[in-house]
């Protein structure tokens, strides 16, 4: 009974370090190994197809490539049926009769989160353009900087690529290193946020006189 207990336990305390995760969080996750490594090798192989090839000729030959896939399989479940006298029906069926349509709430809510980020966006760049805070553009302007010399490197096939790549392994790196990560990440922070108070410091531009000693200046 001790042992069952304490096995249970086991599993309650795995439970709670590996919470459920949407669909797409469970790939990213590698909750699932078979269907993430399906969706990395599919995704990446077809990256790389469109950095060499075009897009209509990628899409052209993958799309053939599948078709020829559910013919050939499409005829051969019809042989088999037909040899065997069974009636399954159409190989597809559960597929064909899927819903994929798209409900009008649900594309409200697609579109006011769009919305919301995009308004987002464009007010966040024009605070930083228009120097509302003058430590936060000179930031903004570094990053710029930094991104030059990255589109100098790299083309933007390029970048995509490396993206799809961190996309499945960093975050499965975070989740298993995440206190010697979260460590580090807090020193940068604190190490960022006293430079950006000395440079505040630094630059008086901005800053109002107290008015106590704008009275006494009065008088």
């Amino acid at each position: 009974m001790a042992g069952g207990r304490k096995f249970s336990r086991n599993n309650s305390s795995s439970n709670q370090q590996l919470p459920e995760r949407g669909p797409v969080e469970s790939l990213i996750y590698w909750r699932d190994v078979k269907k993430s490594g399906i969706v990395f090798g599919a995704g990446l192989i077809t990256l790389l197809a469109i950095s060499c090839c075009s897009v209509i000729s990628v899409f052209a030959y993958l799309s053939l490539t599948i078709l020829s896939g559910t013919i050939a399989f499409r005829i051969y479940k019809s042989v088999m049926q037909a040899i065997q006298k069974t009636s399954d029906g159409h190989p597809f069926k559960e597929y064909l009769d899927y819903d994929l349509t798209l409900s009008q709430d649900k594309v409200q809510h697609i579109a006011g989160v769009a919305v919301a980020h995009v308004n987002g966006f464009v007010a966040e760049m024009r605070r930083l353009f228009l120097v509302e805070d003058l430590v936060d553009s000179i930031k903004f302007g570094v990053i710029l900087c930094v991104m030059t010399y990255i589109g100098a490197w790299f083309n933007g096939m390029t970048l995509v690529i490396m993206a799809f790549v961190s996309l499945f392994t960093l975050p499965k790196v975070y989740e298993n290193n995440k206190q010697s990560i979260d460590t580090y990440l807090d020193l940068a922070r604190s190490k960022v946020a006293d430079v950006t108070e000395k440079i505040k410091a630094a630059i008086p531009l901005g800053t109002k006189k107290p008015i106590a000693a704008e009275s006494d200046k009065d008088k």
